[in-house]
């Protein structure tokens, strides 16, 4: 099954972040929206996991961050990968306690990568993913309104994560938890 590793958002962020995507909405891009109640802070993306592998993960996973507390990120600003000339993916940044994230992200990677999950090349970079670009329509009013962006921000505790089976369909992607891993410090 389809699985990835992420923190999940309370639900007035995703209420915010709903805002965001109708304000982002009016440059009439061609843009794939994701469903706001979805989207989530990505830590690690496995791909195909066998059922079975889920426990020994998830007390692996619990192991090796049982002394991470709780800690505050705050939802912050907009951006585009890989740029604003030529934007991919819309995402909304986060800002905070990002040493404690990047903590985080680290002993997961360690825990995937002793499981046999090859370790991402690339740097970790905390966002929120808004939406993915499909088309050139309009992209300059596009970033246009990211650079304006939205003035309104947000804080949350991350005193957990979850394992996450993704499910493609048709109308996006579906979205069950797996297994939850508590911090508690």
């Amino acid at each position: 099954m389809r699985t990835f590793i992420a923190v999940p958002l309370p639900a007035e962020s995703h209420e915010l972040l709903a805002g965001m995507q109708q304000e982002l909405k009016a440059a009439e891009a061609e843009v794939r929206w994701t469903a706001a109640k979805s989207i989530h802070l990505t830590l690690k993306f496995l791909g195909e996991v066998e059922p079975a592998e889920i426990p020994r993960m998830a007390g692996l996973l619990r192991e090796a961050c049982r002394r991470l507390a709780p800690f505050g990120l705050s939802l912050r600003g907009l951006g585009a990968f890989p740029g604003l000339r030529n934007p991919r993916v819309v995402w909304c940044g986060v800002e905070g306690g990002l040493a404690a994230l990047g903590e985080l992200q680290r002993r997961v990677e360690g825990v995937c990568e002793g499981l046999g999950f090859a370790r991402e090349q690339r740097g970790f970079s905390p966002h929120l993913t808004l939406g993915r670009v499909k088309g050139r329509r309009n992209l300059h009013r596009l970033a246009d309104c990211i650079k304006i962006g939205s003035p309104r921000e947000q804080s949350f505790e991350v005193n957990a994560f979850h394992i996450y089976r993704s499910t493609l369909t048709p109308q996006g992607a579906l979205y069950d938890i797996l297994e939850t891993i508590d911090l508690e410090g």
